[in-house]
């Protein structure tokens, strides 16, 4: 979504922070433009195959211990799995509608900053009536660049849930936070089944 302007070397091998995002938004696309898929009845396996596009591209371990900041720190690794899978569907049934209302936008490639193990692609949607900045962060994980934040028209979607986050377990405990995922992934799945 962003032109190659490198601030840091690319281990050999290695998709580019752009390529990496392009790549996904591009089967993103693909998937929503697909004739078979738009009729009503394959909804649930189009929004599975999108989940699975993303989910390829996500690195949810690390948006959960971002967004829990310092209470992921003392969970058990029993707890971080159950959270990270919890965080994972939230976000898939959130999400899932907003990609869907798609209608021909196009993703212009604006920028990419790479420094060190990090990286930021800065892309544009742009559609008729707006243009909304969308910016990734990436961090480098084995040759790969796996997202770990989306910066939607200035709001970093990590930053909006860790507070949303800490004032739940603050006001109760890291338990409800767990049950309100919990409750709303499921009345999201009841939902889809409807």
């Amino acid at each position: 979504m962003i032109c190659l302007v490198a601030l840091g070397a690319v281990p050999q091998g290695s998709e580019s922070p752009t390529e990496a995002v392009r790549g996904t938004v591009s089967r993103v696309i693909t998937t929503l433009e697909d004739p078979v898929l738009k009729d009503p009845a394959k909804l649930i396996p189009r929004r599975r195959m999108l989940e699975e596009v993303i989910a390829g591209r996500f690195d949810y371990a690390e948006m959960s211990k971002r967004s829990l900041a310092t209470y992921w720190t003392p969970l058990t690794e029993t707890q971080r799995t159950e959270f990270v899978e919890l965080f994972k569907r939230f976000l898939s049934d959130r999400y899932a509608e907003k990609i869907e209302g798609y209608r021909g936008e196009q993703v212009g490639y604006l920028s990419e900053r790479i420094e060190g193990t990090y990286a930021e692609v800065r892309t544009e949607l742009r559609s008729d009536k707006t243009d909304i900045p969308m910016d990734y962060r990436l961090i480098l994980k084995e040759g790969r660049w796996p997202a770990y934040d989306i910066i939607a028209d200035g709001v970093s979607l990590v930053k909006n849930y860790r507070s949303q986050f800490q004032k739940i377990i603050r006001e109760s405990s890291y338990q409800e936070l767990v049950n309100k995922l919990r409750d709303r992934t499921l009345s999201g799945e009841k939902k889809a089944k409807l």
